[in-house]
């Protein structure tokens, strides 16, 4: 079962290093990972190690090459967009809708066409109709073919997901979670944001769907899962970490490649654990800060100059035959 909508018409249809503490990364790990906020990172896994590099321009060049011979081969191509946060008012970004905008066209500049682009949530900031009808209208000049969510927290506020299930969630079940394939990969997108005490939830009857939903598949099957909020402990003491996900890990051990790709936390990160690498992506709205580096995950005011450096889109491509996805991380700059 699948829910997407056509990013044209907008039309519903049917497609079918070792464990974080409790308080997530220890101070070493953090300071490992802080520079990959912003900036155009390249995260490659091979041997179930994730490698990471800051691209110069004459790689990123390269990758664009490569991106385009890939496409040109017929493998798998996506982009995820995350908290857009449309309908934000404030001094982070007094324009999220324009930094929105620029993401879009930052997707149809690429150079190739996307099988498909996933917004892995918080499209809105406050859930109301009007912003989501917003953000719809505006996922419909990505040109992809198909477009997928996931809800954040800001898109169920007051209304347990209500209104965002209303407009995005033809075809998907329960709280608006659903899969699908293609390109020989398997893809499960989930909901976190509802039932929140602290950190994200996904319940017994989630987790009962994902029991079911993979159990015919053979453990060779590349997985990818969408989330909002991480589905590891980055750190649990802003609620960066969902409660009963090792639930979900446990049913994806047996598979050799497992990517799981979240929002949430507006900011590049990546973990591997055994055969799963977990992949936090950045925003088009507006920053956060690193883990720890102040009281709560409050909007950051930076230079206006810098502000696109702290924002993005992340490109993911997949070659039949290979173990792992390759990831490529953009800034709006």
């Amino acid at each position: 079962m699948t829910g997407y909508y056509d990013s044209h018409d907008s039309a519903p249809a049917d497609d079918t290093e070792q464990p974080a503490t409790e308080h997530g990364m220890s101070r070493r790990q953090l300071m490992r990972h802080a520079g990959w906020f912003g900036g155009a990172v390249v995260l490659t896994v091979a041997s179930g190690e994730v490698i990471s590099h800051i691209a110069d321009s004459r790689e990123t060049n390269s990758m664009a090459a490569a991106d385009a011979t890939a496409a040109a081969n017929g493998s798998l191509r996506f982009v995820q967009v995350s908290d857009s946060h449309i309908g934000f008012q404030g001094p982070a970004n007094t324009d999220v809708v324009g930094s929105f905008t620029e993401a879009i066209n930052q997707v149809n500049s690429l150079g190739f066409r996307p099988d498909f682009v996933m917004h892995s949530g918080d499209l809105t900031h406050l859930s109301t109709a009007g912003q989501f009808d917003q953000v719809k209208q505006m996922l419909t000049g990505m040109q992809t073919d198909r477009v997928f969510t996931v809800p954040g927290e800001h898109d169920s506020i007051g209304d347990a997901g209500r209104a965002y299930r209303k407009t995005f969630g033809m075809g998907t079940l329960g709280d608006g979670w659903y899969s699908f394939d293609t390109h020989g990969v398997h893809f499960i997108a989930l909901v976190n944001t509802l039932s929140l005490e602290k950190l994200g939830h996904l319940g017994n009857d989630q987790i009962d769907f994902v029991r079911k939903d993979i159990a015919g598949l053979s453990s060779d099957t590349p997985i990818v899962v969408f989330s909002h909020i991480p589905l590891f402990a980055m750190y649990p003491k802003w609620g960066w970490s969902t409660d009963d996900a090792l639930k979900i890990i446990a049913l994806l051990r047996r598979f050799s490649s497992v990517t799981c790709l979240n929002g949430h936390v507006h900011q590049l990160f990546t973990k591997t654990d055994g055969n799963i690498t977990f992949h936090s992506a950045t925003t088009t709205a507006y920053p956060l800060p690193k883990p720890g580096r102040g009281p709560a995950p409050t909007p950051q005011v930076v230079p206006a100059r810098q502000l696109k450096d702290a924002l993005g889109i992340r490109t993911v491509g997949y070659r039949q035959g290979d173990r792992e996805l390759a990831v490529k991380d953009q800034r709006l700059a």
